[in-house]
């Protein structure tokens, strides 16, 4: 399988897709914009750490 490389629009919107919307699954998302589950997930995770590491933190303390 051919690796696609997206401009960082596109992830951010992808993202943006995914927060708003309840109920929605990652696997749904994933499936409407055809790009890997995995890749989205990893997208997500990475938007909810940015914050935290821009205010100086390591990790999120749960």
């Amino acid at each position: 399988m051919r690796m696609k490389h997206c401009p960082a629009e596109f992830k951010a919107g992808a993202v943006a897709l995914y927060r708003p919307r309840p109920g929605a699954t990652i696997k749904s998302v994933a499936g409407d914009l055809v790009v890997n589950t995995e890749t989205l997930r990893n997208r997500i995770r990475a938007s909810f750490r940015r914050p935290l590491l821009a205010a100086g933190r390591r990790s999120c303390q749960w």
